[in-house]
């Protein structure tokens, strides 16, 4: 039997309440899931200047300034925005969406030779990096990595220039293993899968492969390369002539971050706590880990940009091709704000036992 024009309608009006109730759904769920709509933090503040960052050590001293901020009763001035990986990162600059972030070094120079208006006003740490191989790996010398097949980050990590460097003082070179890119994400799961011989990224994805039990360290960056940078704070030029102000509060709070952090054991096992699930979305147990085992395997004190050290990642740059050459420290790095938070003390807040 046909229906008739009653059906016809009645059903075009159903259709038409089932589609608006899905996009209401859909409309709640990304309120609810992507814009802490039932969420009982406090709302930055509209002009809030945004910072990009990724779950990383090296990036630590980002959400410490702002829980401890919040902790001390501050306005949300400033936003950290959680991403990916630095590929995301780098496109959010480039597009203006993100006027500052924590970025490899390497990549904020070669962004700088590109005409990027780039300037690093402060590093994210010192140290935190290491070269991992299989617990029951037969490699115990950097010298047997030779003709294995060794992950980095990208092609603008600090951690290819350590490996560059570590193999140079051997006598190797790049040429004599082979160089794989991997998201450190990743890396743990395929050096467990034997893909690769060997791991080397920011923390905390080396020490996971040791809490799981299958990773060794073949060498810290700290023993290889003492002092070794691979993340570094970078604000956009066009930010710091509106906003100077705002940028040295940044600079500052992420000094006496770097120093409450390095004060007191203690105080790493609270940013571990605080920063794991709600930062990082990540075990509090493995930032705990690697912020304590050994304490100097990531250190966040001596944060001023010296000449010296991008000098030395401008050379192994050039060696291994990953810069031109065509930018150096002046241009890419304002010490303008370091003077201040070079006089500044470590936060005073207290950690909980």
């Amino acid at each position: 039997m046909s229906q008739g024009p009653r059906d016809q309608t009645a059903r075009s009006r159903t259709g038409l309440l089932l589609a608006a109730a899905a996009w209401a759904l859909v409309t709640v769920l990304h309120g609810v899931l992507n814009l802490g709509w039932l969420s009982s933090e406090p709302k930055p503040r509209a002009d809030a200047l945004k910072v990009g960052f990724l779950p990383v050590t090296c990036h630590l001293t980002c959400p410490v300034t702002h829980f401890i901020n919040e902790d001390l009763g501050g306005e949300r001035w400033f936003e950290p925005l959680r991403f990916t990986g630095f590929p995301e990162i780098k496109e959010a600059f480039l597009s203006g969406d993100l006027p500052a972030t924590f970025i490899l070094a390497p990549m904020a120079i070669a962004l700088r030779e590109q005409g990027v208006p780039i300037k690093i006003v402060y590093l994210g740490h010192r140290d935190g990096t290491a070269l991992v191989v299989r617990k029951d790996s037969e490699i115990f010398r950097t010298e047997q990595l030779k003709g294995k097949t060794i992950a980095v980050p990208g092609r603008f990590a600090n951690q290819r220039l350590v490996l560059h460097r570590e193999l140079k003082a051997k006598g190797l070179s790049l040429d004599d293993v082979k160089v794989v890119e991997l998201s450190p994400p990743d890396m743990p799961a395929a050096l467990y899968a034997r893909a690769v011989d060997a791991i080397t990224s920011g923390e905390p994805f080396m020490g996971q492969t040791e809490l799981d039990g299958y990773g060794r360290v073949l060498w810290q960056a700290k023993d290889v390369w003492p002092g070794f940078i691979s993340c570094v704070l970078a604000v956009n030029e066009r930010e710091i002539a509106r906003r100077r102000d705002v940028i040295q509060r940044l600079v500052d709070g992420i000094a006496r971050s770097g120093l409450w952090l390095d004060a007191d054991p203690k105080n790493r096992v609270a940013a571990a706590e605080r920063a794991g699930p709600r930062y990082y979305h990540q075990d509090p147990r493995l930032l705990r880990y690697v912020l304590s085992q050994p304490p100097d395997r990531v250190t966040y004190s001596s944060l001023t940009p010296a000449r010296a050290d991008f000098e030395e990642i401008e050379r192994l740059g050039l060696e291994t091709g990953m810069l031109r050459g065509t930018a150096h420290f002046n241009d890419y790095v304002d010490t303008s704000f370091t003077p201040a938070a070079d006089a500044l003390k470590p936060w005073a807040l207290e950690a909980k036992p």
